[in-house]
């Protein structure tokens, strides 16, 4: 009889765990998601603000888990990025898909305003950037009886007009549509039209704690259009939501699956260390219901939990913690960014290392520096790598960051000198730079890692690449947005910069063996 029982109790279990989901369901440093579903395959792009490539794009079944299969942006001729920092750069792209052509919608703020590019396959090529004349942030699209339809926001007004989607030329005059319930920055914008009524989704209230989704509707297109009477129809700045992880609750797109059901990804972010989030915002999924010509109710009108006991479109698991390992004896996968363009004469593969000429001035300086990082998707992870720093110079340094904005990082480096070689952790958090630890080792190279409980970061070398030692540990909350700013997330990076450049002794360089990124 027990062991009826316990087997009975296993296979509740089971099935309660296949009826759950995880979000977010893509973690780290990738807001303002928009999605687009074909068939039975879902596409979804996340801002990139100052990084390159841009636009990552990623490809699921089953709205949960996701591959990424590339960049919409990996050209520079599509992604000018000169002086962009992560309050600059690629702000909130929108996909859509209509007669056989992917499109996706943007803004490059700081260097050259809306653009829109397409492709027949959403792994690429894109075209080259079609320039819009309608601006202000986070356009969107929308496509009716051979008609292209664009929203945005030009002073804090969604506004429409109608293009041409093969050159981008305005066709019609900009009409604006809705300012939105009152709440600061209305942006965001995303039209649908569903039982004869066009919905207009929209952001306010900023992207920090008070982010909220608000929604209009209207018979025409063109308006008049009249907000929800519950709006807003998704935030946690409430009583309900206020003791959440869940932060900044917004910016949102509606996807309709396969089997007619409703969903909605958006951003927000998770806090940790009190209210403090460094990861960045982060993207997440809800149900919804959408009544024939009611409003669209999302998660119930409850907050937005970590742990969802719902099964969307059959899904039995829900992708496992990751461990990547980077040998660098091929090309690099699509994870990889760059700070602004990249000088690729700096980045060099050759007998399974990869050299890193150190760029002039520190990372503080912001102008294309040497450095190579991808985003930390987990709060609790170890990044490791070797580097071999003996064509160093004095006062040089190479190592690895988690780097959050040009004047908020930390990192773990070697510094050459005449004579033993120093391991130190150095620390910017706006105009103060400090050393906060260093320690002498033999020779010229040393195993770095970084790991992360999501409270704490922990600095730590190895000569042997076995024992390692633990150097120096930061508080989370000092490389957060709300501490150092910006607009983007934990990046872990491998970098190398130079501070006494002679033309004398040439440019000095690092070599780096590998990379592994393991989260826990």
């Amino acid at each position: 009889m027990r062991k009826i029982l316990a087997i009975a109790c296993l296979t509740l279990l089971s099935l309660t765990a296949s009826a759950q989901y995880h979000n977010p369901i893509i973690p780290g440093y990738h807001p303002d998601p928009s999605i687009c579903r074909v068939g039975d395959d879902f596409y979804l792009v996340n801002s990139s603000f100052q990084y390159f490539p841009g636009v990552p794009i990623y490809h699921s079944k089953d709205l949960v888990n996701w591959e990424l299969i590339g960049n919409v942006l990996d050209r520079e001729s599509q992604l000018p990025l000169k002086g962009a920092s992560s309050w600059l750069g690629i702000y909130a792209p929108t996909i859509r898909y209509h007669d056989g052509v992917y499109y996706m919608i943007t803004t490059n703020v700081g260097n050259g305003g809306n653009f829109m590019v397409t492709a027949t396959d959403p792994r690429g090529p894109w075209s080259e950037p079609l320039w819009l004349e309608q601006q202000g942030i986070d356009p969107s699209l929308w496509f009716e009886n051979g008609k292209c339809y664009m929203v945005s926001n030009p002073d804090n007004t969604i506004t429409l007009c109608e293009i041409d989607p093969k050159t981008g030329k305005q066709l019609t005059p900009s009409k604006a549509l809705w300012q939105g319930t009152g709440g600061r920055y209305p942006e965001g914008p995303h039209i649908y039209k569903k039982d004869g009524w066009y919905y207009l989704l929209i952001s306010e209230g900023g992207t920090e704690i008070a982010h909220r989704l608000t929604i209009a509707r209207s018979r025409n297109i063109y308006g008049p259009y009249v907000g929800a009477p519950n709006n807003p129809i998704l935030t946690h700045c409430n009583i309900k939501g206020q003791s959440s992880q869940i932060q900044a609750t917004g910016h949102g797109d509606f996807v309709q699956a396969p089997d007619g059901s409703w969903w909605i990804v958006f951003l927000a972010y998770r806090n940790f260390g009190g209210n403090y989030h460094h990861l960045g915002r982060e993207t997440y999924l809800a149900p919804v219901e959408w009544k024939a010509g009611q409003w669209p109710v999302i998660n119930g009108g409850e907050p937005v939990d970590t742990l969802m006991n719902l099964k969307p479109l059959g899904v039995a698991q829900q992708s496992q913690k990751r461990h990547i390992r980077t040998e660098f004896d091929q090309p690099l996968g699509p994870e990889w960014v760059y700070i602004q363009n990249p000088d690729s004469s700096k980045y060099i593969h050759h007998d399974n290392w990869l050299q890193m000429i150190c760029s002039r001035g520190s990372l503080t300086k912001n102008d294309r520096p040497t450095f190579l990082g991808r985003r930390q998707e987990s709060p609790g992870m170890t990044a490791t790598t070797f580097v071999d720093f003996v064509e160093g110079l004095p006062n040089d340094e190479a190592g690895l960051a988690v780097y959050q904005i040009h004047d908020g990082y930390a990192s773990i480096c070697l510094l050459p000198s005449t004579g033993k070689t120093k391991v130190a952790v150095k620390c910017r958090m706006k105009s103060v730079e400090s050393v906060m630890a260093t320690a002498e080792i033999d020779g010229f190279a040393a195993h770095l890692r970084i790991r992360s409980n999501g409270d704490f970061y922990m600095f730590e070398y190895s000569e042997d690449g076995k024992t390692f030692k633990t150097l120096a540990t930061l508080d989370s909350p000092l490389l957060s947005t709300e501490v150092v700013g910006g607009f983007t997330g934990a990046v872990i990076g491998l970098y190398a910069v130079e501070n006494n450049f002679s033309e004398a002794y040439g440019r000095s360089f690092a070599l780096f063996d590998y990379f592994d990124y393991q989260e826990y």
